[in-house]
């Protein structure tokens, strides 16, 4: 029996966090033998069959194509799943909107736990996750028959995305369940690189004081390093930015090599979203922050003069 991942896309790009997942679905592997398999399911999506079978160490891509895939319903997306369950004995994602979404369902369906977000695979049915923010590590074992198993992209090298040859199985879409349709979506646009897959992050926080200044302090400096952009929960909930710039426990959840933190306070629901970054960067006038007991590096200072500075002499 072999181990099978749900691919993420946008039906034209294989996203970073399948690779992730894959090195993780490898780990277990390891541990139970056997193969492991990709699922790409999507709407016309051919080249991103291709991409996931060119992941080194994919045996098998599996390929489903149907206009009722297109946009990843989960009512739609979980049948399929649960339809190549009969193969594997472990289906895993990474745990963003598409894997949290379609995931439980596939649980449900199995009658089977889910084990969510997992940090490390230790044994065959052994995996280590976060609880309490972050703030503890619990080991835990699953007796179920099938695994239904969410990553945590951050804690979990990238498969190489070059070097595997692996064979492409079309498979037949479920008929659409009609329970759930897509009506539409808007889309934020921007230059920088996407949040969750960037090398450098800025973020700002409440301490900016306005959805101007925000932008005023935050996106030069993130221009300059060739950054994203992102914010604490505290300055999204004060309209200083979209939801989709949030860092933290209830947003999106990153591990970059350099995070500059700017006027953020470093509440546990952020610090659970950025404590793995490589280096930590934080710039705050309170120097009891908690923000400044997990920096590498840090400066007490007003932002609105330090951060002007900074940003000219790079």
């Amino acid at each position: 029996m072999s181990i099978l991942v749900l691919a993420e896309h946008d039906n034209v790009h294989l996203k970073d966090a399948t690779l992730a997942a894959v090195t993780a679905a490898r780990r277990l592997a390891e541990h139970r033998g056997g193969e492991v398999h990709v699922l790409v399911a999507g709407h016309d999506c051919r080249p991103v069959a291709e991409a996931a079978a060119a992941i080194e160490g994919v045996a098998k891509v599996f390929y489903a194509s149907d206009p009722s895939l297109a946009h990843a319903l989960p009512e739609n997306v979980a049948p399929l799943v649960v339809g190549l369950m009969d193969r594997h004995e472990a289906v895993l994602a990474a745990a963003t909107s598409r894997g949290k979404n379609v995931l439980p369902r596939v649980a449900a369906l199995l009658d089977v736990a889910q084990v969510s977000d997992i940090l490390s695979v230790e044994g065959p049915d052994t995996f280590t996750r976060p609880i309490y923010a972050g703030s503890a590590i619990a080991t835990v074992r699953t007796r179920d028959p099938k695994l239904v198993v969410t990553v945590r992209a951050t804690a979990f090298l990238k498969a190489p995305a070059a070097g595997g040859k692996a064979p492409i199985e079309e498979v037949p879409a479920p008929a659409d369940s009609g329970l759930s349709a897509f009506r539409g979506a808007e889309l934020s646009g921007s230059e920088r690189p996407e949040l969750t897959s960037a090398k450098i992050i800025v973020s700002g926080g409440r301490a900016l004081g306005s959805s101007e200044n925000f932008h005023k302090y935050i996106d030069p400096l993130a221009d300059k390093l060739g950054a994203a952009v992102g914010a604490s929960r505290a300055a999204v909930d004060a309209g200083y930015v979209p939801n989709d710039y949030q860092v933290g426990q209830t947003g999106k959840i990153v591990a970059p090599e350099l995070y500059v933190a700017v006027g953020i306070s470093g509440a546990i629901q952020h610090l659970a979203g950025m404590k793995d970054s490589k280096i930590i960067v934080a710039i705050n006038k309170d120097e009891e922050a908690p923000i400044f007991q997990v920096a590498d590096f840090g400066l007490v200072g007003d932002l609105f003069q330090v951060v002007p500075e900074l940003t000219e002499r790079l």
